[in-house]
């Protein structure tokens, strides 16, 4: 039994880590697609049409597969550990930010699919506060699963001042590329 719990879990983080790769990645090609929209044609045509390519094959053949596998993988890893280990404090809260990451990551689809129409509804900024999302919610996550614990007040500071640290990221490097242009 050990080794099979063993190849779960190494399958299941595997698997998380790919999924995150993909939308971590995926948000990166939005915003580059976004941005080029402001080329001058024939430019502005050959990368739209090149970003479009990458996004597809990231979403479907790398992105969508990890999450499916994650998701199917983790309930039959629960069900080794017994009712007992998913119903810990820690491990619902941990399932309530995954369920928030699939939302996540179907936000992720809408945003895709309007891309590959031509669709434009965020500019790159935007795009770059979604991605940090992401950023937040694996922060999240890996917490609880280390950790084990539910100290709510230090879970709050802690994301707040990783949220501001993003946010204050995204903000310099928003004045920087007006410095630059």
């Amino acid at each position: 039994m050990a080794m099979s719990e063993n190849l779960l879990k190494s399958l299941h983080l595997i698997f998380v880590v790919t999924w995150f790769a993909g939308l971590f990645y995926i948000v990166r090609l939005f915003i580059y697609h976004v941005e080029a929209q402001s080329k001058e044609e024939p430019a502005k045509s050959i990368l739209s049409a090149q970003y479009k390519v990458m996004q597809k094959r990231l979403w479907y053949f790398i992105t969508w597969p990890s999450m499916i596998l994650t998701l199917i993988i983790a309930p039959t890893l629960l069900y080794t550990k017994g009712m007992a280990y998913m119903m810990q404090p820690y491990m619902l809260m941990k399932l309530g930010f995954v369920a928030v990451l699939v939302f996540y990551h179907l936000g992720c689809h809408v945003i895709y699919r309007q891309l590959q129409k031509g669709t434009f509804k965020y500019n790159s900024i935007q795009l770059r506060i979604w991605n940090e999302v992401a950023t937040l919610l694996l922060f999240i996550i890996v917490f609880l699963i280390v950790y084990r614990s539910l100290d709510i007040y230090k879970g709050i500071v802690g994301f707040g001042v990783l949220a501001a640290l993003l946010m204050l990221g995204i903000k310099w490097y928003k004045k920087s590329r007006k410095e630059d242009n």
